[in-house]
């Protein structure tokens, strides 16, 4: 008779694909541990296999000569809905096997033993199992044995799972790695090409600096976590603003209100370097002759019809622009359009004072 299908069936079958085992090649690893179990257990057949939705797949087998077979004829998907271990002295005397034609042909599949192969938290994957033509029992040895190869099997399949998440996340890495290189490539391009104009050697360094900062948290960030490419803004802003903080003129203070939305690292960057422009030209700009002042770097969420966006907004209480500039040519206009279309935004200037403002709206993917 065919298995009743796995309680966990959904959670197994995706922790099963998860190790990215099923149709590999024979490998020497697994084929010794059947070698072995087969040897010690004194059985004609030996196999590693995994129970898929439709099929019994052997990874390794020494007795058998094929790869896979139907679940209509495993015992081994009968074995995966008991306990870790498994042993029928005559499947012909088991009312799950008695139909079996395996087990009925001549000559057939009279003597099982199987040791599940279970993932850390639990799920079977399928069993290391010996079979035979004969009825019979095993030793306490034998069964221990069983039990312990069935575990070194599960430990190889997390060391290959180990290697290729690895690999995986080292072409990812390169990947991320190569594009912020490219990235801040063509933001030092772009920054260069003022010095000589209005702008000094020391203003474009400071915005590259800036920049070399927001990526290095923003990596930190994506490597400590899942990998994924998503960053809290609030972690890569807030230690920016820390270390702004320890620059600040005496008396001049920074004060920060950082809601923690979850955006695209090519956001948190750009954002990162904005507000480290906005303050440092803050710092040097806004309060000549004054011991007091404060600079505010906002980042709030509204989530409306539309969807969820993100406001930054950065404002000091400081002197203001002079009363015949233009708000387009001051605060640092040039790089902060540049990271604003980065986000797909532009920026909104407030210089009705005291001080200035300036505010982004954009979403958590940037343009």
């Amino acid at each position: 008779m065919k298995a009743q299908v796995h309680p966990l069936q959904e959670a197994r079958l995706a922790a099963l694909h998860d190790y990215g085992i099923l149709d590999s090649d024979f490998e020497d690893d697994f084929d010794a541990i059947v070698d072995l179990a087969a040897a010690i257990c004194e059985t004609e057949i030996s196999v590693v296999n995994f129970i898929d939705a439709e099929r019994q797949w052997f990874k390794a087998e020494v007795g058998l000569g094929v790869r896979e077979t139907p679940l209509e004829t495993s015992i081994c998907s009968h074995a995966i809905l008991e306990s870790e271990f498994v042993e029928i002295e005559d499947t012909l005397q088991d009312s799950r096997m008695k139909d079996n034609p395996l087990c009925t042909s001549n000559p057939g599949l009279r003597f099982y033993a199987g040791a599940l192969l279970k993932t850390p938290n639990g799920l079977p994957l399928g069993t290391l199992c010996v079979l035979d033509p004969n009825p019979r029992s095993l030793t306490d040895l034998q069964r221990k044995t069983l039990r312990v190869l069935a575990r070194q099997v599960m430990a190889l399949l997390e060391t290959r799972r180990a290697f290729a998440m690895g690999e995986v996340f080292r072409r990812e890495a390169d990947h991320r790695i190569k594009n912020s290189l490219q990235s801040l490539m063509s933001f030092v391009r772009v920054q260069s090409r003022r010095i000589g104009t209005d702008t000094s050697a020391e203003t474009v360094l400071s915005g590259v600096n800036a920049r070399i900062q927001a990526m290095m948290k923003v990596h930190e960030q994506i490597y400590a976590e899942d990998g994924s490419g998503w960053v809290d803004l609030r972690d890569t802003v807030a230690p920016i603003c820390d270390g702004l903080s320890q620059m600040a003129p005496g008396g001049i203070r920074l004060v920060t209100v950082l809601a923690a939305p979850r955006v695209q690292a090519k956001v948190a960057v750009a954002v990162g370097t904005f507000v480290s422009e906005f303050v440092t030209n803050s710092f040097k700009h806004a309060f000549p002759g004054r011991d007091s002042g404060e600079i505010r770097v906002e980042i709030a969420e509204d989530i409306s019809e539309e969807g969820a966006r993100i406001l930054l907004r950065c404002s000091d209480d400081g002197v203001g622009l002079p009363p015949d500039a233009s708000p387009s040519t001051g605060l640092g206009s040039n790089l902060m359009d540049l990271l604003a279309s980065e986000l797909g935004t532009e920026i909104v200037r407030d210089t009705t004072g005291p001080g200035v403002a300036v505010t982004l709206t954009f979403n958590s993917r940037g343009s």
